[in-house]
């Protein structure tokens, strides 16, 4: 009986490990994909957890050959304002207003730089860890020292649907992820 359970916990082992090789070759071959493009654009869903309190944003993410822009499209207070990150510089648009939406970790994270450094995670993050939960195949993504991303991919086409951005060993940013092109 046990060399029979163990016989059993060694396939699926190896089945696992199996599945993973391909999960990996579908990510590396979306990553090139994605570094190969000079525009790209998606609207998110997005919960910011502070110690304190959550608050919740519509963003669209815009990209072009010169840098990324995160537009708010809600809250409705806030609506068009607009943070441009090229490579050497970044600002903060909106009539002459300036916001202030506050650091959700020590190392600077902040509602308007979550999408970013999604997409910075999904380009060059470390894949650690791999599984299914239902449709969706997730990705558990080393970006860097300070910042891991669960990201939900879509089981066919491998594009993105769901991320949760990990600091600390807490979710600091949940977001749900439309219009992806």
């Amino acid at each position: 009986m046990k060399r029979l359970c163990a016989l059993i916990l060694l396939c699926c082992l190896l089945l696992t490990g199996c599945g993973g090789d391909k999960v990996k070759e579908s990510y590396q071959k979306f990553a090139d994909g994605l570094n190969a493009r000079t525009d790209l654009r998606f609207t998110a869903e997005l919960r910011a957890e502070y110690e304190d309190k959550s608050c919740e944003f519509t963003l669209q993410y815009s990209e072009d050959s010169r840098g990324c822009t995160v537009e708010v499209l809600s809250p409705g207070l806030i609506k068009g304002v607009k943070a441009r990150l090229e490579a050497d510089s970044s600002s903060l648009e909106y009539s002459g207003v300036m916001l202030e939406t506050g650091e959700l970790d020590r190392y600077g994270l902040t509602p308007m730089s979550a999408l970013p450094a999604l997409v910075k995670a999904l380009r060059e993050g470390h894949m650690d860890s791999c599984w299914t939960e239902g449709d969706s195949t997730v990705l558990r993504l080393i970006a860097e020292d300070t910042l891991t991303a669960d990201v939900w991919m879509d089981g066919e086409s491998m594009i993105p649907r769901r991320a949760e951005l990990i600091s600390d060993g807490q979710v600091r940013v949940f977001c749900t992820i439309s219009d992806w092109n």
